[in-house]
This record gives C-alpha cells, sequence and structure tokens, in this order.
C-alpha cells in the first residue's frame, strides 16, 4: 500500500513535523510504501496536485493548519479528481472541534483525526478497508460508506507521550529548513480560551535525558536555531532549570526559542536566566493583555501583577531577549486599552512586541462561547475576529495597522531607539495615521524608506529628534547622500579639524583609527564624527565618536 503525505507550509522556512512524527512510528512497516510531495501556500495548486497525481497513491495524509487550509483544499479536491478511489485523511489541529460539516462539504475526504495521531493513524491505515473496524480508533470521524451517518470517536491522546519515537528519527524528517522544532511537552495547566491547549491536561512530559538525546542529534545536523513548542516553558521550576543547564552546554552552537509565563518565575529560575551566556535565550513572555477583566474572561489563568513584574524583571535582562505579546479580540478589550498597552510594553522596554488578532480556532472554548460573547469572526481559515462587543470592525482593523506600525519601526533594531524615545498613546494612534496616508501599511517596506518616513514626519511632529534619525540612518550603513543623513560631510584631515576646532574626540564606540574615512554631522548645536572603515569598504561606521571643547 502506497501513502502519500501531501506537506504543505506556509513558508519555505516551516516544516510541519507532522509527517515524521508519525512515520517514526512505522517506519518498520515494510508492507507500507511512503512518499511525500511538499509545497507552500504560495505555490500553484495545479502543479501540487499534479506532482501528487504522479506517484498514484492508495492513500494521500495531509495536516491542516490555519494558514495552510484553503491551499490543501484546493490540491486534494483536484487529486480526488485525477486519482479515482484514493483514500485521503486529514489531522491537524483545525479538526479539533466539530467535523461534520467539513466531511459534509468535502466529500472526497475518508476521515479526519481530531487529536494526536502517533497512534491513530496507523491504527487506521491497518483497517482502512474494513470500516466497520473504525469504530474503535480514537479521535477518529467520518461519514458511513452506507448511511452517509457521521461518525466521531471523540479525541486522540497519546498517554505515553514519552515512549514515542523522536520525529528526527524518521527519514522524512526535513533537515535542510533554517530551525527545528523540539516538542518536550504535550498539554497546558492554563485555561486560555482562545487556545487550542486550553483544555488539554495533564501536561505529559519526555524525560530530560531524552531532550539531551534530541539535542545532540539535533546539534550534529548543524541546526542552529531551536523552537520549542511546550506551551509554557516554566510551568515546572525544577524541569525548566534542567532545561536551560542543556542548552547552555550548546551555548554558541545553538540559540533557543520558548514560551515563557512571566507570572511563574521563581527566585531559583530567575537566578538561573541572570546567569545564562548572552544570545542564548529568546523568551516569548505571553501577556494578551494588562486588563485583569480581559484575562478573566478569556480563561487565563495568574496574577496580572505578577506577569508584569515578570515581564519588567525579563526586560531587565541584558543577556536574552524578550518578545511579548498582546491579542487584539479579546472579549471586553477595546481599542484604547490596547493603545494603553502598547505604550505600557515598550515602556516595559521588550525587545519585540506584536499584535495579533483574535483567531476563533476550532476546538476552543471561544469558539464554543462565540455567540454568546458577542465575538463574530471569518468563517474561513485563519476564523480572524471581524468584530466584538467592544471592538468595532473599524476598531480591529485600527489595532491590525498599529500592529503593522510596530513590526516597521519598534520591532525593527534600526528605528527601535528612537521610537522609544517618541512613544506615548498619541504617538501611536497618529504615526499609524501617518503611515496609512502614505500607503505604507498593506505592502513591504524597505528599511530605507522607513527611514525616509520617520525622518520626514519628525520633521514636522519632533523637530528635535532629527538628530536620532541621523544617527541611526548612518550607523544603519545607509546612503549619506539622502536627506536622512543630515547635513553630514566628509572630514579630510580629522587630526587638522580638532586642533583647528581646539576640540576633544569623546569615543561612544570602537577606536579612532589613522586608516578611517571620516565624516561629520553637525546637528542641534553638536558635532558628531563617524568613522568607517576604508579596506573593508563596510556600510556601517566601525567607530562614532562626539567633538566636544577641549
Amino acid at each position: 500500500m502506497k501513502i502519500l503525505w501531501l506537506d504543505i507550509n506556509s513558508s519555505y522556512s516551516h516544516a510541519s513535523v507532522a509527517l515524521p512524527a508519525i512515520h517514526a512510528q512505522v517506519s518498520e512497516k515494510r508492507q507500507w510504501e511512503w512518499c511525500v510531495v511538499r509545497g507552500t501556500i504560495n505555490d500553484n495548486p495545479g502543479t501540487i496536485a499534479a506532482a501528487v497525481a504522479q506517484h498514484e497513491p492508495d492513500i494521500i495524509a495531509a495536516t491542516f493548519w490555519l494558514f495552510t487550509h484553503r491551499m490543501q483544499i484546493e490540491v486534494l479536491s483536484r487529486v480526488s479528481t485525477l486519482l479515482e478511489g484514493v483514500k485521503v485523511v486529514c489531522g491537524g489541529p483545525e479538526f479539533l472541534g466539530d467535523n461534520e460539516k467539513f466531511l459534509r462539504a468535502n466529500q472526497f475526504i475518508t476521515a479526519v483525526i481530531r487529536g494526536e495521531g502517533e497512534k491513530s493513524l496507523p491504527q487506521w491505515l491497518e483497517a482502512v478497508e474494513k470500516e466497520e473496524d473504525w469504530k474503535t480508533i480514537d479521535g477518529l470521524c467520518w461519514l458511513d460508506g452506507k448511511t452517509g451517518e457521521y461518525k466521531d470517536n471523540g479525541i486522540a491522546r497519546v498517554a505515553d507521550f514519552a515512549v514515542l519515537k523522536y520525529p528526527e528519527q524518521s527519514c522524512f524528517f526535513n533537515w535542510d529548513k533554517p530551525f527545528v522544532q523540539l516538542e518536550t511537552t504535550r498539554g497546558c495547566f492554563n485555561t486560555c480560551a482562545f487556545c487550542v491547549s486550553g483544555g488539554e491536561k495533564p501536561v505529559r512530559y519526555q524525560s530530560i535525558e531524552q531532550v539531551r538525546d534530541r539535542l545532540e542529534n539535533i546539534c550534529a545536523h548543524g541546526i542552529k536555531d531551536i523552537r520549542v513548542l511546550d506551551r509554557t516553558f516554566n510551568y515546572d521550576t525544577a524541569r525548566a532549570c534542567e532545561m536551560l543547564d542543556i542548552f547552555t552546554e550548546y551555548a554558541g552552537r545553538m540559540r533557543f526559542h520558548l514560551e515563557i509565563h512571566p507570572a511563574l518565575l521563581s527566585e531559583p529560575l530567575k537566578k538561573k536566566l541572570e546567569s545564562l551566556p548572552e544570545g542564548l535565550l529568546h523568551l516569548e513572555a505571553g501577556i494578551q493583555s494588562l486588563d485583569s477583566k480581559v484575562l478573566s474572561e478569556s480563561g487565563r489563568k495568574g496574577s496580572l501583577d505578577a506577569s508584569l513584574k515578570g515581564l519588567e524583571y525579563l526586560c531587565s535582562l541584558n543577556n536574552l531577549q524578550t518578545h511579548a505579546d498582546l491579542i487584539a479580540g479579546l472579549p471586553e478589550y477595546n481599542l484604547e486599552m490596547l493603545c494603553k498597552d502598547i505604550f505600557k510594553l515598550i515602556e516595559t522596554g521588550v525587545d519585540e512586541l506584536q499584535i495579533e488578532s483574535l483567531k476563533v480556532l476550532p476546538g476552543t472554548a471561544m469558539r464554543s462561547n462565540a455567540d454568546r460573547i458577542g465575538i463574530k469572526y471569518s468563517p474561513l481559515a485563519p476564523y480572524e475576529v471581524l468584530q466584538t462587543r467592544s471592538m468595532s470592525a473599524d476598531d480591529i482593523l485600527n489595532a491590525m495597522q498599529m500592529s503593522r506600525m510596530t513590526d516597521l519601526y519598534y520591532n525593527c533594531p534600526t528605528w527601535q531607539k528612537v521610537i522609544r524615545g517618541m512613544i506615548s498613546e498619541r504617538f501611536i494612534k497618529d504615526f499609524t495615521g501617518y503611515l496609512k496616508s502614505r500607503m505604507l501599511l498593506d505592502s513591504p517596506v524597505s528599511i530605507e524608506r522607513r527611514g525616509v518616513i520617520l525622518y520626514e514626519y519628525c520633521k514636522e511632529h519632533f523637530p528635535e529628534k532629527l538628530t536620532e534619525v541621523s544617527i541611526a540612518w548612518i550607523e544603519a550603513g545607509l546612503s549619506l547622500k539622502k536627506e536622512p543623513a543630515g547635513e553630514i560631510s566628509r572630514i579630510k584631515h580629522l587630526e587638522s579639524l580638532l586642533e583647528s576646532e581646539d576640540m576633544g574626540l569623546v569615543g561612544r564606540y570602537g577606536c579612532a583609527e589613522p586608516s578611517h574615512r571620516y565624516f561629520q554631522l553637525k546637528s542641534d548645536g553638536k558635532m558628531f564624527i563617524f568613522g568607517f572603515d576604508s579596506q573593508n569598504h563596510q556600510p556601517s561606521p566601525v567607530f562614532m565618536g562626539e567633538l566636544v571643547k577641549s
């Protein structure tokens, strides 16, 4: 029997672990021939369908998630027309809710699996020709072949998570991507109504020894970026500290991204975080909102005060990066509250800030209660919120425009320092509106273009910030011939300038070398000196200083 896995991802850099996670469990079964066709949502569905049809599989398996849903349907519908009699089974987070409507609307799909597929999919493959045996397969949903009646076997959970073979043990594990996803736990202690893991208990673990084995293998393949998929990394303090000890062994070779609850920072964990090598961790701190009522209505546990104090602590650590997020569209959340929260988080000093729109996901409490709590959302994936009782459709749009502004400027290292110095609730609204008027919120914008726009905005609204914009522009290695570079000019002889002006040079970074090319920036009665490496021709300065009276 030939099984083809249709592996569609949101972009080239992403790789689903569903195929290797399942295949690893059954790789020894020689009666099954496995193959894969890969693509992204940006590819031509006809081309992918043709590639699938060429394999002439007996069974096609596919995993669905928000942004791949539409492409999967387009491809599978075409393939089922080309390959009469092919059976199609689907899984993934898209099927955590009621699957009857989906199956009736897409009858070329034979069955779907709700929940974890490592055991259920192999069981279905064994019984694929015996529909009468499907009733014993956890999580399986299908339409009865004789009566058309909808059948639903609940949800599949792998209780013995630690005994599963690792996805990396499969020959289908994709080692060519820039990062690897590492799942060491399943489930979550929290009850967030918007999350597919909100009701997934208990939390199940792999052992520390298993994590170490996996990282040794991953490191041996030259992977440098690890995305830890655990829902709350620091739920168990002792385990979190042990994990960080293991991560530290790979300092300089790998970098780890993980989700942390800022309200659950114990003193031992704080000490451990403080001791970590710089650049080892990128933390995602789940905030969602800074209003206790919003969090309560959303089912999120934990003290808001403790979360904010924990976030402030994380932001104070220079050896790691901290990312925080807010979710527009949560119950009781309005645009003014969101704007205040953006301001507060930037004041706190987060390295990155993400504002997302609520996704009303299948299988979540938010989805089940959407009508009761007044949430309207798109019926099509990714099921983004359209309107709530506290946010109009225009408010939701404005929130996403604020999100785009923060991505373009605050999350851009080149412009972040300047933005920090201008930030206020009024600035957030006004600058977003300014970018909207320049039609910059719906298309890609280069670093240089962002700088030009920021300079033009500051000339009108923040003239006192023009010097900072110019310095940021020069340090980013952008064109010295364009207006944001300010009144910059070449210095032929730095020593002669210092002597003639009776000035001293106070360095801010780098060393002033005779071989450098020097430029001066006169602004606000000050004079800044930039030195550029003449030999390597780097676009960014290697030295900066300020002239002061001797």
